[in-house]
C-alpha cells in the first residue's frame, strides 16, 4: 500500500510539474497582445473598472469576481457591450488567462481601447486570498476548476467541476 502511495505521489507530482509555471503555460497559449493587470493592480483599481467573465455560465454561477458581467466564451456576442464606452477601462478574466484573452482581442478590435487581461484568472484571484462571489452575491470558497488538469493553479478553494 505505501508503495502505491508513493507511486501515485510521484506521478501527481510529474504531472504538476510538466505543465511549468503560470507564466509558461500563459506564454504557450496567448499571444500577448492584450496587456495583463495583476490581481492587486485590479483589487486597488476595481472601482473605475468594467469586470467581464469570460467563462461559461455554469462556472461563473459558482462564483465570479464582485460586480462581474458574464460575456461567456463559447457565446460571446460583442453586441451584447454596445452600451459601453469604447474609452472605458474593462477588464477581463476566466479561469487562468487564456480565454479571456482571446475574447479580450474580440474587445480590442471591435475598437475598445483599454481592455487587460487578469493575469492568472479568478484562479489567482483566489489564490491571492480575495473574495468571490456567488449567484446570491454571498461569498462563497468555491470556484468552477475547469478541469483536473486546469485545477492544478488553484490551490485556495473549493474546486468544483
Amino acid at each position: 500500500m505505501q508503495r502505491i502511495l508513493i507511486l501515485l505521489f510521484l506521478v501527481c507530482g510529474i504531472t504538476v510539474s510538466g505543465q511549468g509555471s503560470l507564466k509558461e503555460i500563459l506564454s504557450k497559449y496567448n499571444s500577448g497582445e492584450i496587456p495583463y493587470i495583476s490581481v492587486e493592480d485590479l483589487q486597488a483599481q476595481k472601482n473605475n473598472i468594467v469586470i467581464l467573465d469570460a467563462r461559461e455560465p455554469g462556472e461563473y454561477q459558482v462564483s465570479h469576481l464582485k460586480n462581474a458581467t458574464l460575456v461567456g466564451y463559447s457565446k460571446f456576442d460583442i453586441t451584447s457591450l454596445d452600451t459601453l464606452s469604447k474609452k472605458c477601462n474593462i477588464v477581463v478574466y476566466c479561469s487562468l488567462g487564456v480565454r479571456s484573452e482571446k475574447i479580450s482581442k474580440k474587445l480590442s478590435n471591435a475598437g475598445f481601447k483599454n481592455v487587460r487581461n487578469l493575469y492568472g484568472g479568478i484562479f489567482s484571484w483566489k489564490n491571492s486570498g480575495y473574495p468571490v462571489y456567488d449567484m446570491d452575491d454571498k461569498p462563497t470558497e468555491k470556484v468552477h476548476a475547469f478541469s483536473p488538469q486546469w485545477a492544478v493553479w488553484l490551490n485556495n478553494a473549493e474546486k468544483i467541476y
